[in-house]
C-alpha cells in the first residue's frame, strides 16, 4: 500500500499548485524539408512533453495533409476497405470512437503520449508505427491512387518535399493528424485553471476519483487520464479467444486479461465500454469496480484491498457523484471544432 499512496500524491499536489495558469505552446521541431511551417499545438502547461520524432515534425502542410486522409475514402481505395475512410466508423462528435452498441474501439484522442496501441498493444512504438500498420495492413493504402489524383502530389510535395508518394509518407502524414487530435480544453481542465468551479457532487467525485475509495487515479492518471500500461480489472475468471488481452500478442501467462487502461477524456461520449463493449453505460462501469470484480491469478494487486478485497463498497450517491465528475471530462470543444472536422 506504500507504493499506492504514494502515486496518490501526485495529482492532489497538483491540484493544490495550479493557479493562475496559462496555456503554453508546444511547438513540433523544425522541418527537415526547410519550406513547411511548423505547426503550433496549444496545452495547458501542466500536460506533460510529446514527443514528436524529428523524422516527421509538425507542419501546418503536414496536420492538414493528415486531416484530408483521415476523411478521405481513397485512401482505402482497392483494399479491403473500400470506400471507407478513419472518419467512416471515427466519429468527432462521439471523441473519434465508433457509434457502436456491440463492440468498444479505443478513441482517436491524445495518443500522441502512447507508445502502444490498441485494446492488447498489439502495435508498439510511435504513431508512425500504428500509422504504418494501418497504411499497410489495414487500409492496404493504394498508393497509386494518390499519385494520380490531381491534387495529393502537390498536397504531399508541400507537406513532405516528396516527389514520389509512398505508403510511409501516407503513415507520417496521418500520424501528425493524429498528434493534433488532442483533448485538453474540459470543464476538469477549466477547474485545474481556476476558470470556473465546480459543483459540490462533482468535487467531491473527483475526490473519490483521486482516493482509495474509488481507487481510480492508479490506472487513469492525471492529466491524460490514462497510465498508458494494461491492467486486469477483474472481467472475467477464466479468459478465452479474444479476451485474453495482452498474452495474444507476449503469449506471458502473467498478462492473460490484461487491457490496455484507455483515457477517460470524453468518456462520456465513448460507450460502450471496455474491449469487448460489455457495459453500454458509465453506471454499470462504475457498479462493476464497486462489486462485480471478478478474481484471477493475473487480477492486478490494486484491485484488491486490505479490508473490503475486491469491494469498494460505494454509496448510491457517491455512484452518482462519481459519475458527475467523470462527465466533466468532456471537452466540448473538442467535439465540434471546425479545424478538426471534415476538410470536404
Amino acid at each position: 500500500m506504500k507504493r499506492q499512496r504514494a502515486r496518490l500524491w501526485v495529482p492532489l499536489s497538483l491540484l493544490l499548485v495550479l493557479s493562475g495558469c496559462s496555456r503554453e505552446e508546444v511547438v513540433g521541431e523544425d522541418a527537415s524539408t526547410g519550406q513547411q511551417t511548423p505547426f503550433i499545438l496549444e496545452l495547458p502547461w501542466y500536460f506533460p512533453a510529446m514527443e514528436v520524432p524529428p523524422t516527421d515534425p509538425l507542419t501546418v502542410e503536414g496536420v492538414a495533409l493528415g486531416r484530408r486522409l483521415y476523411y478521405d475514402a481513397l485512401i482505402s481505395s482497392n483494399g479491403p476497405h473500400a470506400g471507407k475512410s478513419c472518419s467512416t466508423c471515427h466519429d468527432q462528435a462521439l471523441s473519434f470512437t465508433v457509434p457502436s452498441s456491440s463492440t468498444s474501439v479505443l478513441p482517436h484522442v491524445n495518443l500522441g503520449w502512447g507508445s502502444n496501441f490498441l485494446w492488447n498493444g498489439k502495435v508498439e512504438g510511435t504513431l508512425e508505427d500504428i500509422m504504418r500498420f494501418e497504411v499497410n495492413e489495414f487500409f492496404q493504402v493504394d498508393v497509386n491512387v494518390l499519385r494520380n489524383h490531381p491534387e495529393y502530389p502537390g498536397l504531399f510535395k508541400a507537406a513532405l518535399g516528396t516527389d514520389e508518394i509512398t505508403q510511409e509518407d501516407v503513415a507520417k502524414a496521418l500520424a501528425q493528424w493524429f498528434r493534433r487530435l488532442t483533448s485538453a480544453r474540459s470543464r476538469f481542465d477549466q477547474y485545474l485553471l481556476h476558470e470556473i468551479t465546480f459543483t459540490p457532487a462533482e468535487l467531491n467525485g473527483m475526490l473519490i476519483f483521486l482516493t482509495e475509495k474509488g481507487d481510480c487515479f492508479h490506472c487513469h492518471d492525471m492529466p491524460l487520464m490514462t497510465d498508458n500500461r494494461f491492467h486486469n480489472i477483474g472481467l472475467d475468471s477464466v479468459y478465452s479467444g479474444s479476451d485474453r488481452g495482452r498474452y495474444l500478442i507476449t503469449g506471458a501467462a502473467a498478462d492473460m486479461g490484461l487491457f490496455k487502461a484507455p483515457s477517460l477524456r470524453n468518456v462520456a461520449l465513448t460507450a460502450p465500454y471496455m474491449h469487448d463493449g460489455r457495459f453500454a453505460t458509465l453506471e454499470e462501469v462504475i457498479d462493476h469496480y464497486d462489486s462485480g470484480v471478478k478474481p484471477s491469478a493475473t487480477l492486478d494487486p490494486i484491485m484488491t484491498k486490505p479490508l473490503t478485497g475486491t469491494v469498494l463498497d460505494l454509496t448510491p450517491t457517491e455512484k452518482a457523484d462519481l459519475l458527475a465528475f467523470l462527465h466533466t471530462l468532456t471537452d466540448e470543444a473538442f467535439v465540434t471544432d471546425t479545424a478538426l472536422a471534415s476538410p470536404f
